[in-house]
């Protein structure tokens, strides 16, 4: 695998959800073909010429070194660390990519920076044994192993994602689900309840919608689609005190009026001023 060096490393995301971030590899093998924001402005930017130079990823040899220096300058502003945005920490079949995230989270915990991890990878058991405060989600969009090997080609399979999942849900890990980018009809058929009930164990749902896609903005009832869908994951959450997250832009403001919810000491808030909901404790 080839590496490259750089100079920095955590900052602070712009992602709504969000606190500090680290990509510690250019490039992702996963090839997901949504389109991939990720890819769509690499390319834009001129970092990188095409997708086959896309999926053929780097790692960034000196990220460890990098960690030394920038930790205990930017450990007062952290509240969190999030692997990561704009590639995946657990790229399957990178053992490379595999170690040095390993290596990079036991770092930051050393330091007691919490870490969210983010994969279409195998979340690997190695991971028990890190903080407890961790958090580790994995992108379910589907069940449907056929559409998985069209728009994330070199992804690992829905069903060892959710087995990896819920092995660190059993260690008593906080474990979510990243329902992002969910597709609408015109490109796969499916019910969303049943993608819930799947992943019911998991401790937060965070859903939204599919952008850059000129199927989806030819869907005819697109933006009622994601109402629909929205609302339901809303309704599943609340019933069973999972915490959730319905990205901007998903809801439109027809149906963005303020919910509240009691149930088990549980109670939906709606943030009025960005126009997403949260499950509040």
């Amino acid at each position: 695998m080839k590496t490259i060096t750089r100079k920095t490393m955590l900052y602070k995301t712009s992602v709504e959800y969000g606190d500090y971030t680290m990509n510690h590899v250019f490039g992702c093998a996963h090839g997901c073909k949504y389109p991939c924001y990720a890819f769509l402005m690499a390319k834009r930017f001129g970092k990188v010429a095409s997708y086959e130079d896309w999926i053929k990823p780097q790692l960034v040899g000196n990220t460890l070194d990098i960690l030394n220096g920038e930790i205990p300058r930017l450990k007062p502003k952290i509240k969190s660390v999030q692997l990561c945005f704009s590639t995946d920490p657990f790229m399957y079949g990178y053992d490379e990519v595999t170690n040095m995230s390993l290596s990079a989270i036991e770092k930051l915990n050393t330091s007691d920076i919490k870490c969210t991890v983010l994969t279409k990878g195998l979340l690997p058991i190695e991971l028990a044994s890190m903080s407890k405060e961790n958090e580790y989600g994995i992108t379910l969009i589907s069940l449907d192993e056929k559409y998985r090997e069209k728009v994330e080609p070199g992804a690992v399979s829905y069903e060892i994602r959710l087995a990896a999942l819920r092995a660190l849900h059993n260690k008593g890990f906080k474990t979510w689900l990243s329902i992002e980018p969910y597709p609408t009809p015109n490109l796969i058929t499916q019910d969303l309840g049943v993608i819930l009930k799947t992943a019911a164990f998991a401790d937060k749902i965070i859903f939204g919608r599919t952008n850059y896609c000129k199927n989806v903005s030819e869907y005819k009832n697109h933006r009622h689609f994601y109402d629909d869908q929205a609302n339901k994951v809303i309704r599943f959450c609340v019933n069973n005190n999972i915490q959730y997250h319905i990205k901007n832009g998903t809801l439109t403001e027809s149906t963005n009026k303020k919910q509240h919810h009691s149930k088990n000491s549980c109670h939906a808030k709606h943030v009025k001023e960005t126009g997403h909901y949260l499950l509040s404790q």
